[in-house]
């Protein structure tokens, strides 16, 4: 397994500088996201750029990640634009040379992809999601492209059990799942034992994981039900036995920390160095 961060990089391409790159390096990561934004808000020169400072600081691109519309959306006219939207982020990623290109299935609340809609939990809703995945992986296999799906509790990809049915519908090597176990607990059951939630991802998905969001949770101590993320060490999460069986599943993996400010990375690193020692291991180097 390797380590990354997500998020750590300035928001453009265009303003990546090489200060940025040697600061990750300096921190022992191997690997980053990069976000492109909205549709056509990347040029290919920037694009370009952005690979040559990376590339010279030894930071592999594990991730491209733009924003765009929703897969779901009731309005086909809708989701083929936004599919349309996502090919162009595909694109990118080539530039970039990235391993992964993001894919979010977007959601109907109009405040953001991640937000709650109760009927982001229908199979109409989901096989909506499932239909516009099966036309992003043919033009991924066409352009020579990974992607990597990701799920939540609140979107209509809301349970372990929807990410297999999605990898067993679409066996194409062009369709891997952005494992972010953090994501899919959902309940204080799942916040009091987490290992069943990440077993049933590792299990349904192991041979189809080829990235990951690392990140931690806490439940809050107030009136019902508050799940927190947290920085990883700090929180609920046994890094140790989830390292260990990402390992023995995937052990090409890449685990890229996510939604840390910058004060928080060393320690986060930090956290997870130690963990995978605990497990015997230590992370892999760079061919």
């Amino acid at each position: 397994m390797l380590i990354g961060v997500a998020g750590a990089l300035p928001t453009r391409p265009v303003d990546i500088r090489p200060a940025d790159a040697a600061r990750l390096v300096d921190m022992g990561f191997q690997a980053t996201s990069v976000t492109l934004g909205g549709p056509g808000d990347s040029s290919k020169s920037h694009l370009r750029n952005a690979r040559a400072i990376l590339d010279d600081a030894g930071l592999v691109v594990a991730q491209a990640n733009g924003s765009y519309g929703s897969l779901v959306a009731s309005s086909t006219a809708e989701r083929d634009r936004s599919l349309h939207e996502l090919i162009g982020h595909m694109r990118s990623a080539q530039e970039l040379g990235a391993l992964t290109c993001y894919v979010r299935p977007g959601g109907l609340n109009h405040h953001g992809p991640w937000n709650p809609d109760q009927d982001h939990h229908l199979e109409s809703t989901f096989n909506r999601a499932l239909k516009s995945l099966e036309a992003a992986t043919r033009a991924a296999e066409d352009l020579g492209v990974t992607l990597a799906f990701e799920g939540h509790v609140l979107s209509t990809i809301d349970r372990p059990e929807r990410v297999i049915t999605i990898l067993e519908a679409i066996d194409s090597p062009a369709l891997t799942f952005n494992l972010d176990p953090v994501n899919f607990i959902g309940s204080v059951w799942d916040a009091w034992q987490p290992n069943d939630v990440f077993d049933r991802l590792i299990d349904g998905a192991s041979t189809r994981i080829r990235t990951t969001h690392w990140k931690d949770f806490v439940v809050r101590d107030e009136l019902v039900l508050h799940i927190d993320e947290v920085r990883p060490g700090t929180g609920l999460v046994n890094h140790t036995r989830w390292l260990r069986r990402l390992h023995d599943a995937q052990r090409n993996a890449w685990v890229l920390l996510e939604h840390l400010s910058d004060d928080q990375l060393l320690p986060a690193k930090s956290a997870l160095d130690d963990a995978l020692a605990c497990a015997d291991l230590k992370w892999d180097t760079l061919a």
